[in-house]
């Protein structure tokens, strides 16, 4: 994958597909760094789906770069990054029904949620007016909702900031390109910067 060349993005929406034994055991060989954050999750739920994430990256690291995963480092922000490949972009993301890596030579953001309800007070506290109005308007308004919460969320990812104050105005004149693909109880966005090419969905 040369700098001009689109990102990957892997999606698994098999999350039931392991054992909770199997999880546990899968956790307990990752890398000290990792293993720790993904235990530090009381919910069973995210663990496993941070667990299936990571799984991902190692896929995608094998197979587009022929990596073992690296360590990790964080950003101020919580962004993750591989210091010693700082070529290689990556981001991840889960949700109850699906999780979600991206990998690219340039920047890069995903979200993934479940289908969520488009309730009035988050509405206004998350969208524009425009927003707002179009989500209000479309025909499945819960889908609308979760659309534009993916956009800015993979866009906020791709920035690596960290959640905006103004979430309500994020994706004004945001100078990135935003792919979205709706996949029956989930949705998932990819940010970069306006310069990359189409994507290929993997």
């Amino acid at each position: 994958m040369r700098g001009s060349e689109p990102y990957a993005l892997y999606v698994d929406d098999d999350l039931q597909r392991l054992s909770d034994e199997e999880i546990a055991s899968l956790i307990s060989q990752f890398p000290r760094q990792r293993r720790e954050r993904l235990l530090a999750y009381r919910n069973l739920s995210a663990r496993r789906q941070g667990a299936l994430a990571y799984l991902l990256l190692r896929e995608a690291l094998r197979e587009r770069f022929g990596l073992e995963a690296p360590d990790f480092a964080f950003n101020e922000h919580g962004k993750p990054f591989f210091p010693n490949y700082p070529d290689i972009h990556f981001n991840l993301s889960h949700c109850r029904d699906a999780v979600a890596c991206a990998l690219s030579r340039e920047p890069v953001g995903v979200d993934i949620e479940s289908i969520r309800t488009a309730k009035p007070a988050l509405v206004s506290h998350t969208m524009n007016e425009e927003e707002a109005r179009t989500i209000l308007s479309a025909p499945q308004p819960n889908l609308q909702f979760t659309i534009l919460w993916t956009r800015k969320e993979a866009l906020l990812k791709l920035r690596g900031t960290g959640i905006a104050a103004d979430l309500a105005g994020v994706l004004s004149d945001c100078g990135a390109r935003i792919d979205t693909t709706v996949s029956g109880t989930y949705v998932c966005s990819v940010a970069q910067h306006a310069a990359g090419r189409n994507p290929r969905l993997l």
